[in-house]
C-alpha cells in the first residue's frame, strides 16, 4: 500500500464586525492576529502566491534563482520571501556552493484555507 503524504495546511480564519475584517493565520509555529486587511493583502499579493508557486513548480537553489526566473529585482523578492518565511510558508535550507553558501528557499504548506464568517 502505498505511504500516505502529510499534508501541511494553514487556515485563514477571517471573522467581519462593525470594525471590519479581524482575520488569524492558524497552523504555523504561531497564530498571527490581522486586525486591518491591508496587512492581509500584502501577505496574499500576486508577487507572492508567483513565488510559492516557482517555489513549488521549479525549485530554484537560490533567492537569486527565484529572482531570476520571476523576472524581479533581488531586493524586493528577498523581502517578499522573508514576509512568507516569518508566516510558515516557507523555510530556507543552507546550500554550499564551493567556498559560497547560498539559502534555499523551499515551500513547507500544501494548502492554504480561508474560511470567512460573516
Amino acid at each position: 500500500m502505498a505511504e500516505k503524504k502529510k499534508t501541511k495546511t494553514r487556515y485563514l480564519d477571517i471573522n467581519i464586525d462593525e470594525r471590519g475584517f479581524v482575520s488569524k493565520l492558524i497552523g504555523a509555529k504561531k497564530s498571527y492576529n490581522f486586525s486591518d486587511i491591508k496587512l492581509l493583502r500584502n501577505l496574499l499579493s500576486n508577487e507572492k502566491a508567483k513565488i510559492l508557486y516557482v517555489l513549488k513548480k521549479q525549485k530554484p537553489v537560490s533567492i537569486y534563482a527565484l529572482a531570476k526566473i520571476l523576472g524581479r529585482d533581488f531586493k524586493s523578492v528577498r523581502e517578499d520571501v522573508k514576509i512568507l518565511e516569518r508566516f510558515g510558508f516557507i523555510e530556507f535550507h543552507a546550500e554550499k556552493h564551493g567556498k559560497r553558501e547560498s539559502l534555499m528557499p523551499v515551500l513547507i504548506i500544501d494548502k492554504l484555507e480561508m474560511i470567512i464568517n460573516i
